[in-house]
């Protein structure tokens, strides 16, 4: 599936869709004619890029939204209250001149003027180009791919997966990186944005300067993420499959409670009223299916794609589920509790219980394996991780047990870490039953370092967790039929532009055996 055909960089993407090499493609095709008919003329209307998502063998989904100030107050990115028609165009090649699709969509104020195209009737494991037109305006060029045939025999895919990127923490140089490898699928695994109004210190502040808690605040906030060039330019190069975590509505939310605190969202209607306000403005701006739209304070977002025989991903929601976090020790074993919620465990245990493909990988939130930070025979967990929810997870591992190749993928706490996932974590000398890769942040955290001392703890107690590294960067992974390979790519500084890339670890899983192997 892979191709080294064509791999934009920055500069390739902010220019893709100028006159030097779309203008006379575009006319001769017949976008030209009536497109914006009846509309005022919008200059400059995709400061946020481009997009695509989800990728099924027949099609993907092409994402933009018409935003020319992206940072306006009232979250509408200076666009008219009116409907804008955006053309768009798929093509077998870069200059457009084999166009293979084309349809309009009508951009709504209602929805911030975002567009959600979902292409079908394309060739399955192809790579594909597509742009955007909205009056006289045209987009960047975006390159994507569509899945392979389902059971169709794959001998490689190769993928990334990131999260946690704050704005205000660092630069997005691990994304200029990205855009220059050879990938089928970006998986983001949450923390796009960050509600709150913290500045920083690196000159790149918050807009609007407090937490955001309304729609037009989340339309603002993920406007300014957007604007991004380096995060655009990895959007524009592959398609993604994205979840979110806490931050796209509010630090340690769970379920139907917002985080304890003096704000008026400790009234769960009101928390509600804004997690359906966080969903909505989440939606316009990700390349979302129509199934993912949200309707008011619930979204599905759990889904799973399949890259024929190799590669199954289950997208997992950890967050609009679960139950309270904040609950006495004594609690915390009761075998009711659930951080997937009832219908998406039973959908996850009934697809691992089905045909699959060759590896099955559940990219998910929330640190997975048991994490034990307190030397010694005393024990200390993350409540806001699996090990508060101890029965929900060993139904999950037991069940891994029985599944073909196994691994959790998954964000969150700020640093990379390998692990064996074991049958009984409190006994090293079980089985592996599967791996988690566990990836850094892009930004989070500012440079980060190595390690931290009390990683050393973390080692000693865990000995199913096999490395820690705490800079920033991203996780590529090479699947083939008989071996998984796990690269931790770093760069050494965020707090600055132009950090260098490194490999920091190596990690691989031959098929049929579980277990990380290093080097």
């Amino acid at each position: 599936m892979t191709s080294n055909s064509f791999r934009p960089n920055r500069r390739q993407v902010l220019l893709a869709g100028s006159a030097a090499i779309g203008v006379a493609a575009l006319g001769s095709s017949g976008l030209a004619g009536a497109a914006g008919a009846g509309t005022g003329r919008i200059s400059e209307p995709f400061q946020l890029g481009i997009a695509s998502g989800d990728p099924l063998p027949d099609g993907v989904v092409l994402w933009t939204r018409l935003a020319p100030e992206p940072l306006t107050e009232d979250g509408f990115g200076g666009m008219p209250d009116q409907i804008v028609p955006v053309q768009w165009q798929v093509a077998t090649d870069e200059r457009f001149t084999d166009v293979v699709a084309e349809g309009t969509e009508q951009a709504e104020r209602a929805s911030a003027h975002s567009v959600h195209a979902e292409v079908s009737g394309l060739r399955p494991g192809a790579e594909y180009f597509y742009r955007f037109r909205a009056g006289s305006e045209l987009s960047p060029i975006g390159r994507t791919k569509t899945a392979p045939a389902p059971g169709s025999k794959l001998d490689r895919f190769s993928f990334a997966f990131a999260s946690c990127q704050n704005y205000v923490a660092g630069q997005y140089t691990a994304y200029q990186h990205m855009a220059e490898e050879d990938l089928d699928l970006v998986a983001f695994l949450g923390d796009y944005i960050y509600e709150g109004g913290d500045a920083g210190s690196i000159g790149r502040p918050h807009v609007p300067a407090h937490e955001i808690m309304n729609l037009a605040d989340y339309r603002t906030r993920l406007g300014q993420y957007k604007a991004d060039p380096s995060l655009q330019a990895a959007h524009a190069a592959f398609p993604w499959a994205v979840v979110f975590d806490d931050h796209e509505v509010e630090n340690n939310w769970a379920g139907d409670l917002s985080q304890p605190d003096t704000e008026p969202d400790q009234d769960p209607a009101v928390f509600r009223e804004r997690r359906a306000q966080a969903f909505q403005a989440y939606y316009e701006h990700m390349p979302l299916r129509r199934a993912q739209r949200p309707s008011g304070p619930d979204i599905r977002i759990h889904r799973r794609l399949t890259f024929g025989d190799l590669v199954d991903v289950h997208l997992l929601d950890t967050r609009q589920y679960r139950d309270d976090q904040e609950v006495p020790p004594e609690q915390v074993a009761d075998p009711e509790r659930t951080l997937l919620g009832a219908e998406q465990r039973k959908w996850l245990l009934d697809n691992l219980s089905g045909q699959t493909a060759r590896w099955n990988v559940l990219a998910q939130q929330v640190f997975f394996s048991q994490r034990d930070f307190t030397a010694g025979d005393a024990d200390s967990f993350s409540n806001d991780a699996w090990d508060n929810y101890p029965a929900e997870r060993n139904l999950l591992r037991d069940r891994m047990a029985g599944v073909s190749n196994p691994v959790v993928i998954t964000g969150d706490v700020h640093a990379n870490y390998a692990a064996d996932i074991k049958a009984d974590f409190n006994d090293p000398a079980s089985a592996t039953v599967g791996v988690e890769l566990v990836g850094t942040s892009i930004t989070s955290g500012g440079n980060g370092s190595d390690q931290n001392p009390s990683d050393s703890v973390q080692l000693q107690e865990n000995p199913h967790i096999k490395f820690i590294n705490r800079k920033r960067g991203y996780v590529r992974s090479t699947i083939t039929h008989d071996s998984w390979t796990a690269d931790y790519r770093v760069v050494d500084q965020v707090t600055a532009p132009g950090g260098s890339l490194s490999d920091r670890a190596t990690f691989t899983i031959q098929a049929g055996k579980p277990g990380l192997i290093q080097g």
